[in-house]
């Protein structure tokens, strides 16, 4: 398991993540993280992530962007037992 920094700059207004810090076994699985609590959903990821893109689109899009917009940068290796998902993040709330 891996530890990802993950941001986008296609969005950077108000209510709009800006990056967060990531575990992940590769590079495209921490891309597909999504860094949300809205709903009590937690993270996006995976399959998860069409259902967010069919039901939700406008909404999420404004407030993290597609996946082939997501920069992803290696940060480390986790901790072992260390689950996949978001550790933190970063939300510029309006």
């Amino acid at each position: 398991m891996n530890i990802y920094l993950i941001s986008q700059r296609v969005n950077n207004g108000y209510d709009t993540y800006d990056s967060a810090v990531v575990a992940a076994e590769t590079e495209e699985q921490a891309r597909m993280i999504y860094p949300t609590s809205e709903r009590g959903l937690g993270l996006k990821c995976n399959a998860e992530w069409k259902l967010m893109e069919e039901e939700d689109k406008d909404y999420y899009m404004f407030e993290w962007c597609a996946r082939k917009d997501v920069v992803v940068e290696f940060i480390g290796v986790a901790k072992e037992g260390t689950p996949v998902g978001c550790i933190c993040s970063s939300y510029n709330a309006g």
